[in-house]
C-alpha cells in the first residue's frame, strides 16, 4: 500500500524548482499558474534567495506548485493514475497539494486557495513578531508541558522525536535558552510566523470566504487529515479542515499512525522532498521511501510505484 505525501513550509530552498521546469510542458504550466495568481513562481523557484522564499505569501504557492509539478511527472513516469496510491496526505500547506492530487480541488483552485492562504497568514504574522522552532528528542509529554510553561504552542507534533513549538520571538528565545529536559536540541525553522496557533486566527476568516467559491469533489483515494490523522471521505470536510487547520496544530504523528494502520508498504514524498521521508524512516521503520528532490529521483520512485501500487 503506497502513500504519497507532500511537504510543508520550511522545505523550500533557493533554486529547488529549476530542474523541474526543464521537464516538457512544465515551464508553460507554471507560467499559467503564475498569471492566474499574480505571482512569478518561476522567478521565486529559480532565482530568489532564501530570505525571499521565506516570505509566507511566496513560499506556500511555490511549494504547492512544486508538489503538483512533481506529482504529474511521477504519475506520467510510472504510467499510473492517482488512484494507484492507497492514500495521500500533506504536512500543513502540503494538504492543499494532497487535496489536488486526490481530485478534491482542481490545480487552478488549489493554487488560488493557497495564494489566499499565504497572503492571509503573512498578514497575520505581521501583527506580532512570531516564529517556530523544532525540539528534537525528549519524551513528548515532557516537551509539551515545558512548551506550555513558556507560553508556547506545540504547533506540529511530528512524531519520530520531533515537536515544533510556535509563539512570539521572545518565547522562542526562552526555549532556546531553556530546552526541555531530555531533548537534544532546539532548531529555529525557516518560517515567518507562529503557524497553527491562535496568532493565525485572522487568516481563517479569509479562507472561509475563499472556500465558498470552491466546488470540492470527494477524494478519489484515502485522504488522511493533519487535524487528527483520520481518513476524510467528503470534499466538503476536506475543505473545512483546510480552512481551520491554519490556526490549529498539525498532528503528523497521528497521520503516520494511520499509514501504519492502513498497511503502508511504501512512501513517496513530492518535491521538495526529504523532510517527511526522514520522519517516516524513524517512525515507520522498514518501510521503503523515495523523496523527490529533482527529476533524477523519478525513476527510483516509479520503481517503487510498480512494486507497491494498488
Amino acid at each position: 500500500m503506497l502513500v504519497l505525501v507532500a511537504p510543508g513550509q520550511g522545505a523550500q530552498t533557493p533554486g529547488f524548482l529549476t530542474p523541474w521546469l526543464e521537464l516538457p510542458g512544465a515551464a508553460d504550466r507554471v507560467a499559467g499558474w503564475s498569471d492566474a495568481i499574480g505571482l512569478d513562481l518561476a522567478h521565486y523557484g529559480t532565482k530568489a534567495d532564501a530570505e525571499e522564499i521565506r516570505d509566507t505569501a511566496v513560499a506556500q504557492p511555490l511549494l504547492v506548485a512544486a508538489g503538483l509539478l512533481s506529482a504529474a511527472a511521477l504519475t506520467d513516469k510510472a504510467g499510473v493514475a492517482p488512484t494507484a496510491f492507497g492514500a495521500v496526505a500533506g504536512h500543513s500547506v502540503g494538504e492543499i497539494t494532497a487535496a489536488a492530487f486526490a481530485g478534491v480541488l482542481s490545480d487552478a483552485d488549489a493554487l488560488a486557495f493557497v495564494r489566499t492562504r499565504g497572503l492571509g497568514m503573512a498578514d497575520a504574522a505581521a501583527v506580532t513578531a512570531t516564529g517556530m522552532a523544532a525540539v528534537l528528542g525528549g519524551e513528548p509529554d515532557v516537551v509539551v508541558a515545558h512548551l506550555e510553561k513558556l507560553g508556547l504552542t506545540p504547533a506540529n507534533i511530528n512524531g519520530a522525536g520531533q515537536i515544533v513549538a510556535a509563539g512570539t520571538m521572545e518565547q522562542i528565545a526562552a526555549l532556546e535558552a531553556d530546552k526541555p529536559e531530555g531533548s537534544m536540541k532546539v532548531v529555529a525553522l525557516k518560517v515567518a510566523g507562529a503557524f497553527h496557533t491562535h496568532h493565525m486566527a485572522p487568516a481563517v476568516a479569509r479562507l472561509e470566504e475563499a472556500a465558498r467559491a470552491l466546488a470540492p469533489a470527494g477524494p478519489a483515494l484515502k485522504y488522511v487529515s493533519n487535524k487528527d490523522g483520520q481518513v476524510v471521505t467528503t470534499g466538503a470536510d476536506v475543505v473545512a479542515r483546510l480552512v481551520g487547520q491554519v490556526a490549529n496544530p498539525v498532528r503528523w504523528d497521528l497521520c503516520m499512525e494511520t499509514f501504519a494502520d492502513l498497511g503502508v508498504t511504501g512512501i513517496i514524498e513530492l518535491s521538495p522532498g526529504g523532510t517527511l521521508t526522514g520522519l517516516a524512516k524513524r517512525a515507520l521503520k522498514g518501510v521503503p521511501s523515495v523523496a523527490l528532490k529533482t527529476p533524477d529521483d523519478l525513476e527510483k520512485a516509479a520503481a517503487l510505484v510498480a512494486e507497491h501500487a494498488v
